[in-house]
């Protein structure tokens, strides 16, 4: 299988509540690891009892651990404003081996006075938490990534069964797959992000209000592929029925819709061409139609 490195990094490596669960599985992995399996015989490198290398490890393993839990809340807040790539990703992975590698030599060299080089105290360090760090992190996306898969599919198969009998209803899912709004198609006018959160916007007896969906526009977008429902920004998710005009600003493009009460949606650069496309392919069914 070929990886694209390019690609944005999937939207459930970096929700909170995958985040904590990778910090919490790290950390029991890398004790259980380090206490019963002794990797490369890291209970003979000092002269410690039974007792004493179990208190030694866990406060060690804990404290190394904050590195990640530091590395990932600024992650998170990276990633709420700028999409980064999996090389990026990796390239951060990379960059937390590093980190706690040097926090774990430096705690050999000062506080159990190893007296190995801190180059081979470094490397030592290297190997050993590329060890704790990285079969955990592989397991969770693994993991991650068929729950992904598994919801998508689940959610298609109950959005083409209600669509069977709701006639150009449009179904809406919170992040368990629990069926909690619906909406007919020419009433839906945008998709907003709110982190965990997505607000609906739509068209209510003429007046525009808004449903809170806990989902993300990532799983949407997928839902929404191949139809005029398409993602124009990181926040916002829009209803090409709905657009009047789309509009040149200095900052960039702007959507405008055809109720005045609809505020305008930007176009981020990355959806540009997505947006033209589907905006003139809409255009030309309109007037064909």
């Amino acid at each position: 299988m070929i990886i694209d490195f390019q690609k944005p990094l999937p939207e459930y490596l970096i929700e909170k509540r995958n985040i904590i669960r990778l910090v919490v599985f790290t950390s029991v992995f890398a004790l259980v690891f380090i206490n019963i399996y002794s990797p490369f015989g890291v209970d003979r490198w000092f002269n410690l009892t039974q007792l004493q290398f179990l208190t030694y490890s866990s406060l060690i393993i804990l404290t190394g651990v904050l590195v990640v839990v530091l590395s990932r809340i600024i992650m998170f807040k990276v990633c709420k404003k700028h999409l980064i790539n999996i090389w990026q990703y990796l390239a951060w992975i990379f960059t937390e081996v590093l980190f706690m590698a040097l926090f774990y030599a430096i705690f050999e060299k000062i506080f159990l006075d190893d007296a190995r080089l801190f180059s081979d105290l470094v490397k030592l360090s290297a190997r050993n938490t590329s060890l704790v760090l990285l079969l955990p992190y592989s397991v969770l996306w693994l993991y991650f990534s068929w729950k992904e898969k598994k919801d998508q599919i689940d959610r298609l198969a109950d959005i083409h069964s209600f669509s069977a009998n709701t006639r150009n209803m449009i179904p809406f899912y919170d992040d368990k797959g629990v069926l909690k709004f619906s909406i007919k198609k020419e009433n839906l006018l945008y998709l907003e992000s709110a982190e965990n959160y997505v607000d609906i916007c739509y068209l209510n007896k003429g007046k525009v209000s808004k449903y809170l969906l806990r989902d993300t526009l990532k799983k949407m977008e997928e839902n929404f592929s191949g139809t005029e429902i398409v993602r124009c920004h990181r926040s916002y998710i829009v209803n090409f029925e709905k657009v009047k005009v789309i509009r040149k600003e200095k900052d960039g493009l702007m959507l405008e819709f055809d109720n005045p009460s609809v505020i305008d949606i930007p176009v981020s650069k990355t959806y540009v061409n997505t947006v033209m496309q589907t905006f003139s392919k809409y255009c030309q069914t309109s007037d064909g139609g």
